[in-house]
């Protein structure tokens, strides 16, 4: 037995060219997702502090760049199967970067902005790196994938680099367009890096990368209304507080039964460009629905029956729910098929959606009982129909047997 045989000292190589590639996550990504249960847990703060459209679309951009940095990282460990000791120095320096990024979220628009743009251009330039060390191994050392790749993000690494030490506005404007530069050169016909066959990852791998990183946006919704009405002072708060409490958390479970059931660790139909793009794009709209309905649900622990619900918080569940029932739908139409799709039709999807935006529109003018209503319709509709569906069908075919 040499060291190359070994995972401690082997060597990465592309799971096409390796006997001992799997689909299931390693745990060094269940750590490296551990730090983006801060991450998440931080953006859903900064959201809740600056409940206005600037905010928002600060919040959502830096969601993307976060989301971002964790896709490359596991679509490089969904192509390569890494697992030796130079690549767990990467992935540890990988954490960090990450912690760096978490930490400034804060101050973003002051001090915080050099330091997490530093941190995501050092992210950048480790991945560069692990492209790196990939070309040079094995008989297809001079696979033009991997050299692209590791040019693409030392080029973004630079980029983001001197964003970092630019005044603003121009630091935020030469971020974004490094940011946008990436996009290009991964996804962009002809030229980006999709067109090589050997781009493709693992798709039972990314799908299960996903359905984890659903895991961790949910639950931060938990976060959220624990704290807050650990905040509040769980002794001073009414029973019709308490019952809305309730109301988050089960919401919550259901957003998470949905996926779960329907779509998550679904593989997609192929593996055509536009189908991967569609797949993955879904997936961050989805989260990022989640953590904006998280955090409109820890507005929960605020209210009672009879007041309003707090409009702001309202705006981001109601059109969050939606746009997460949307993705939904579209991630099931590109899936394979499921049993379980014959019971959650478009037209359900359609429904829940409907009634979250009706939420919206009348929320100001009813109390937080009959918003809720509303919204909880929308919601766990998603779960009753088809249940009571196949519950109904099931039962139809027990009987013909019989």
């Amino acid at each position: 037995m040499s060291f190359s045989d070994h995972p401690l000292w082997r060597k990465p190589q592309h799971y096409l060219d390796s006997d001992s590639n799997s689909d299931h996550v390693h745990w060094m990504e269940l750590f490296y997702d551990l730090v983006h249960v801060v991450s998440i847990f931080v953006l859903g703060n900064y959201l809740s502090h600056h409940l206005g459209f600037s905010g928002f679309f600060v919040f959502a951009a830096l969601f993307i760049v976060i989301w971002l940095a964790w896709f490359d990282l596991s679509l490089f460990n969904s192509i390569y199967v890494s697992t030796d000791i130079h690549h767990r120095y990467m992935m540890s320096a990988q954490i960090i970067t990450v912690m760096l990024m978490s930490s400034s979220i804060s101050t973003i628009d002051g001090n915080g902005w050099s330091f997490f743009a530093m941190g995501y251009a050092i992210n950048r330039f480790i991945i560069a790196n692990l492209y790196r060390r990939a070309r040079f191994v094995g008989a297809n050392s001079q696979d033009p994938f991997p050299c692209e790749m590791s040019r693409n993000y030392g080029i973004g690494a630079t980029i983001f680099a001197v964003s970092a030490f630019l005044p603003q506005p121009y630091g935020y404007l030469l971020f974004g367009a490094g940011v946008v530069l990436m996009m290009c050169l991964f996804a962009m016909p002809k030229i980006g890096v999709t067109r090589f066959d050997r781009c493709v990852p693992r798709i039972g791998h990314m799908a299960e990368r996903f359905a984890l990183l659903l895991l961790i946006v949910a639950g931060e919704g938990f976060f959220k209304l624990v704290i807050t009405l650990s905040d509040v002072g769980i002794g001073t708060v009414t029973a019709d507080v308490f019952v809305n409490y309730v109301i988050g958390g089960a919401a919550i479970f259901a957003m998470c039964w949905m996926y779960f059931d329907f779509v998550g660790n679904g593989k997609p139909k192929d593996t055509s460009q536009k189908t991967l793009t569609i797949w993955t794009l879904a997936h961050v709209t989805l989260m990022l629905s989640a953590v904006c309905v998280g955090v409109a649900l820890s507005a929960e622990v605020k209210v009672g029956f009879w007041e309003s619900y707090p409009y702001k918080y309202a705006v981001i569940g109601c059109l969050g729910l939606a746009v997460y029932l949307y993705s939904l739908l579209v991630i099931q139409n590109i899936i394979e098929l499921r049993k379980a799709h014959q019971f959650a039709t478009a037209k359900i999807r359609w429904f829940g959606i409907i009634m979250a935006i009706l939420a919206l529109i009348l929320v100001p003018y009813i109390p937080a009982i009959l918003g809720n209503l509303l919204w909880g319709t929308a919601l766990f509709s998603q779960i009753v129909i088809p249940v009571t569906n196949a519950y109904r069908t099931l039962s139809r075919e027990i009987a013909e047997q019989d």
